[in-house]
């Protein structure tokens, strides 16, 4: 509720913020590894899509494509209508499960700027797995002071080892450029 409340508030000035202010690229370099692993005309998923950052950059890369973008916040959710660039947008929570997607929908999904610290835990890519078909990308950014403290890097390794998912790359990226913060780009293939 404080997370929701936190995002309801700051909704508006969001996208000044982090792209003027700090330089996020966030959305960029996940749409980027993205785009580049699906067809033109997949169907995908933005999960924690925010104000639609991910959603312009995939289709500025990609203008076939057809998004679908969740968020835990109706604000968020507006500022990304605004946009034009989603099929469909939809209040969920991350931290559970996605009741309201089926099984292997989606021809890839990101996710960018949600896994953090103190946002959704590694047990989120769970649900971004089931939601995308097999040999599907999952594209993930993990706030590098998250990746090993919160248990990220460990999840990949057991997604790997239990035949779930192959990793087909991870690189340290920059991620607020202004801030000198960075992230690990994460790129799984389901199996």
């Amino acid at each position: 509720d404080a997370i929701r409340e936190f995002y309801e508030n700051w909704s508006r000035d969001y996208d000044s913020d982090l792209l003027l202010a700090i330089g996020y690229v966030g959305p960029e370099i996940a749409a980027e590894a993205l785009a580049k692993r699906v067809g033109k005309t997949a169907l995908v998923l933005d999960a924690g899509c925010g104000t639609g950052l991910v959603g312009i950059e995939l289709i500025k890369r990609n203008f076939d494509l057809t998004i679908d973008g969740i968020d835990l916040t109706p604000a968020m959710l507006e500022q990304s209508r605004s946009k034009g660039a989603y099929r469909k947008l939809n209040i969920a929570d991350m931290c559970g499960p996605l009741f309201e997607i089926d099984d292997d929908v989606y021809d890839g999904a990101v996710c960018a700027g949600v896994f953090t610290n103190g946002h959704v835990g590694p047990d989120g890519i769970d649900e971004l797995i089931r939601v995308v078909k097999p040999g599907a990308p999952v594209v993930l950014t993990v706030r590098d002071s998250a990746w090993e403290a919160d248990g990220f890097k460990d999840k990949v390794e057991q997604l790997e080892e239990s035949g779930k998912t192959r990793t087909v790359e991870i690189s340290h990226s920059p991620y607020h450029t202004k801030e000198d913060v960075f992230c690990e780009l994460v790129v799984l293939e389901v199996i």
